[in-house]
């Protein structure tokens, strides 16, 4: 039963994002269902944080169509790109995440570079223990399992590799030049565009699994915007329509490139190319762990993915997945 209510929610939002007005009788007498059920769909629809107009005598209509993920068309954007990543995608999901790391730690079975993708979380977590703004079907919630056979240590500098990633798709598809804010955020005109979490179990010496997560900013309602503490944008904004299937692909095809460069050569040939999309390149920054801060001029990454600053006319990386890198006002 809670299958058939899902398929037919979103078989009513699949026919909104066909775009104009709908009536609840015609999307009644399509699915076999009653008009208070369709009522009940849009409301849960707005819940979930989708803009859905109400005109009486005309029916529902979105405020913007929604780009939707389809399996299939990824699976052949993949295809084309060369791609043999295995690809699955959830409707509603607590975190893409938290759910292929509950896969590492039960020991389920996984290829190295299988893809999970989502319209919506409902536990979208960031950095720090933050919650990562997640409505449906407005931005890309993106994880990618990756098995790294040489320990924990060596995948220390593996987010600086993801965010060259994301910069590499998002210069393919849309010309976009993004800036990189260490240790793992895409930043485009100053503004917060997309995030990365890097989660790992495994041993100091052997196995270690890893869990990319990238969250992009695609179509981000207003009302959920409330809730970001910084500013931001998304690629809408910028590039107008976009296809999110072909963008998962191709973020793909650019994240598995780029764990490949890392595998065989570390950062040493990433580091130059990330300084120079440093988004605090030579400004001010402070660090914090919530305990302690330090000041100083941000002079980039160095070959270990540490972040470096000036201080006191010396340089000194630091190093840490929990530290916060803010620019001074």
């Amino acid at each position: 039963m809670a299958k058939a209510l899902q398929g037919n929610k979103l078989a009513v939002l699949n026919a909104l994002n066909q775009g104009g007005f709908v009536s609840g009788q015609l999307l009644g007498e399509q699915l076999g269902i009653s008009r208070a059920a369709v009522s009940k769909h849009i409301a849960s629809l707005q819940e979930m944080g989708i803009d859905i107009f109400t005109v009486s005598g005309k029916g529902y209509s979105l405020n913007h169509s929604l780009p939707l993920l389809d399996k299939t068309q990824i699976s052949q954007h993949l295809t084309q790109l060369q791609c043999h990543n295995p690809i699955e995608v959830a409707a509603v999901i607590d975190s893409t995440n938290s759910e292929l790391m509950r896969r590492v730690q039960a020991k389920r079975p996984m290829a190295s570079g299988q893809i999970l993708a989502a319209e919506m979380q409902q536990a979208g977590r960031g950095r720090r223990g933050r919650t990562w703004q997640s409505p449906f079907g407005a931005n890309l919630y993106y994880s990618y399992y990756w098995r790294l056979d040489d320990g924990l240590q060596a995948a220390m500098g593996v987010s600086i590799a993801v965010g060259l990633a994301v910069y590499d798709a998002l210069k393919s598809l849309y010309q976009l030049d993004v800036s990189l804010k260490w240790p793992n955020d895409i930043y485009l005109n100053g503004k917060k565009l997309a995030g990365v979490l890097v989660e790992l179990d495994g041993q100091v010496e052997g196995p270690c699994h890893l869990v990319i997560g990238i969250g992009i900013n695609l179509l981000m309602p207003d009302g959920a915007s409330s809730h970001i503490d910084q500013p931001w944008t998304d690629l809408s904004s910028h590039i107008g329509t976009l296809d999110k299937n072909q963008l998962v692909a191709v973020l793909t095809q650019c994240l598995t490139a780029r764990l490949a460069q890392y595998q065989k050569t570390g950062l040493a040939e990433m580091k130059v190319q990330w300084n120079a999309l440093n988004a605090f390149a030579g400004e001010v920054v402070t660090l914090s762990t919530g305990q302690r801060q330090w000041r100083g001029v941000c002079e980039g990454i160095d070959e270990q993915g540490g972040i470096v600053l000036r201080q006191d006319g010396e340089l000194k990386s630091y190093f840490g997945g929990e530290i916060s890198l803010r620019k001074d006002d």
